[in-house]
């Protein structure tokens, strides 16, 4: 029986042609029977992909010959966690909508958040009380894990970052030491530098995002909870000693799944829902009125056939 792999990745570093590397990468990936999603921009590549483990392995072996010093997590999970292969050129390959503000060159991204690794983020914590988690992920994404005591900013998607840092809100951490974290560490590669040019005075990174952290500590460190992927497995745990931290919105039971809501035509919004929730038509909405009311018509439709 062959093992197959997922693979987590990014590099910042300057791309001349970037529509040739995603010829070469699309190419690449189809050769391997990979599948997954790879954005490519003039300021490096951002991907997940997965797939047999060598084929993985020769996937990393001939990526890192462009993409000097890029580093791949490795997670469970395989091509049939992707529905397709999807290999493109974007403006950003994290979308915050500052491509002209972000300066990258041969080191990576210019004027970012110190990197620490995940003892030195303990370190940091246990030697200054002031020490704040920044959660640069979107506001969603924390209702099933985030760090102790952290900060979530009221964001749908990375494009909301600006709008919140610009707000007023979190001035009064500009004086503070702020510990930016996201799933792999890449968004905060950005949202770092984009905090620091606003005056943001001390800001971190996770080396390795949360993935890299949970891989260290488990459930025993300063992370708490499950982490939202975007495949088809939706979430990931470091153990099964996690600590749920999220619930149902009709119920309240504890549950670490979000469903699409049942309105496909007007809504599809992902929200927490347990089995028994989202097995009942009638219960299979995202609580907005109109959704309401078509998981009602739904159910009746299922009553009367």
């Amino acid at each position: 029986m062959s093992i197959s792999k997922i693979l987590l990745y990014y590099k910042f570093q300057p791309i001349s042609d970037p529509r040739a590397v995603m010829l070469w990468q699309r190419d690449l990936c189809q050769s391997l029977g990979l599948r997954g999603r790879i954005l490519i921009s003039e300021h490096g590549i951002n991907g997940t992909v997965g797939g047999d483990i060598d084929a993985c392995k020769t996937y990393v072996k001939k990526t890192k010959e462009y993409f000097k010093g890029i580093e791949f997590k490795w997670s469970e999970g395989g091509a049939e966690d992707f529905p397709k292969l999807s290999v493109k050129v974007r403006d950003e390959i994290v979308a915050f909508g500052a491509p002209g503000e972000l300066k990258v060159d041969e080191h990576g991204v210019v004027g970012g958040g110190v990197h620490l690794k995940p003892e030195e983020v303990n370190e940091l914590v246990e030697n200054n009380p002031d020490v704040v988690f920044f959660d640069g992920r979107n506001a969603m994404e924390a209702q099933i894990g985030k760090f102790k005591d952290a900060i979530v900013p009221d964001v749908n998607t990375t494009h909301d970052f600006i709008r919140e840092l610009e707000s007023g809100k979190y001035d009064d951490l500009k004086d503070k030491p702020v510990i930016t974290y996201c799933t792999g560490g890449i968004r905060c590669e950005i949202l770092s530098s984009l905090m620091k040019n606003r005056g943001f005075k001390e800001v971190y990174q996770i080396d390795g995002g949360i993935v890299r952290y949970g891989e260290k500590y488990g459930n025993q460190g300063l992370w708490e909870g499950s982490l939202y992927v975007f495949d088809k497995r939706m979430h990931m745990e470091f153990g099964e000693d996690f600590k749920a931290l999220g619930h149902c919105i009709h119920c309240g039971a504890e549950t670490n799944k979000f469903e699409h809501c049942v309105n496909e035509d007007d809504c599809r919004q992902l929200v927490l829902m347990c089995p028994d929730c989202f097995g009942n038509v009638a219960t299979r909405h995202c609580g907005q009125e109109r959704c309401v009311e078509v998981a009602r018509e739904q159910a009746e439709q299922l009553a009367q056939a």
